[in-house]
């Protein structure tokens, strides 16, 4: 299965949004001409680490992937090193507030080096690439506690 952006999922369990990111990884890895930098948008604890999980699983099987809310990147590989496969690069910015906290953290080196997940990413508009994949997720309700409205976008600026 492909995607055609934008693209909507309804998620009903962690598995099934962990799945929807490994998918995305897939299609990533299949196609070169995709953007490799994922902006990750949703509220506190709607599943955008859940997604990140799925996603490098097809990438960096056995990654302990947790959010780096404190470490503020995170990075997961390949123990298979004849694949060649890139690097995944989980960010978390929702304690960053200005320009000078990214330079600290030396973003600018990590987004020609592999695959960069961004959650909190609406937190710096200003450093977004030209080109990148937005995924929204969103709680659909309190009567349904487990599912979540995924989109996918492809913004070119």
């Amino acid at each position: 299965m492909s995607f055609d952006f934008p693209y909507q999922q309804l998620t009903h369990s962690v598995d099934e949004t962990e799945g929807l990111g490994a998918h995305l990884a897939q299609l990533l890895l299949d196609d070169s001409t995709l953007p490799r930098y994922i902006a990750l948008r949703g509220d506190l604890g709607v599943g955008k680490t859940a997604f990140v999980r799925g996603f490098s699983k097809t990438i960096a099987p056995g990654a302990l992937v947790r959010s780096p809310t404190f470490a503020l990147v995170n990075e997961y590989r390949s123990s298979d090193r004849t694949l060649k496969l890139p690097p995944v690069f989980h960010f978390d910015m929702y304690r960053i507030t200005s320009e000078d906290d990214l330079y600290s953290i030396g973003y600018d080196d990590y987004l020609d080096r592999g695959i960069c997940l961004v959650e909190w990413s609406e937190n710096i508009p200003y450093a977004l690439p030209d080109e990148y994949l937005r995924v929204s997720i969103e709680k659909c309700g309190a009567d349904a506690p487990d599912e979540r409205m995924i989109s996918i976008l492809f913004v070119q600026q």
